[in-house]
């Protein structure tokens, strides 16, 4: 699958995979933001994606910021359409009692592409019936 990715910013960084294999593109910060305890801000990647129909990508955190530093994607997993063209950004939030300093050039998320189904949603009087019916969260008593 190819995404086309246009640099908005003389510092953008195409994204790129560690290791083959990988599901996830790291996206890499085109600013220095200051991000304080506890405060989420949205931060610029410097680039915008032209995803295939019926693609999705999705921005998530990468484990390292969270494990050593408390930095989680706010939204995740962050939803890119297949329409949108415009800039990507990524609301990080820090949930450490620590300021820390995301530098121009740090990677501060990954994106993945997942292929959607065509849904069409169809409004019906009833619904099959389930062993789990109507259970909902904490459902199965465990």
């Amino acid at each position: 699958m190819e995404v086309r990715v246009k640099k908005l910013h003389e510092d953008a960084v195409v994204p790129n995979f560690a290791h083959a294999g990988d599901a996830g593109a790291d996206l890499v910060s085109v600013e220095d933001v200051e991000l304080n305890a506890g405060e989420h801000k949205l931060v610029k990647t410097g680039i915008a994606i032209e995803l295939p129909p019926y693609t999705e990508a999705q921005v998530r955190p990468r484990s390292g910021l969270a494990l050593k530093h408390g930095i989680t994607v706010l939204n995740t997993p962050g939803t890119i359409d297949f329409q949108y063209r415009g800039e990507i950004g990524v609301i990080l939030h820090n949930t450490h009692i620590i300021d820390f300093k995301i530098e121009k050039g740090m990677r501060i998320a990954q994106m993945v592409i997942n292929q959607l189904p065509k849904v069409e949603y169809v409004e019906v009087e009833e619904l099959s019936d389930t062993d789990r019916g109507e259970g909902g969260f904490g459902s199965t008593g465990k």
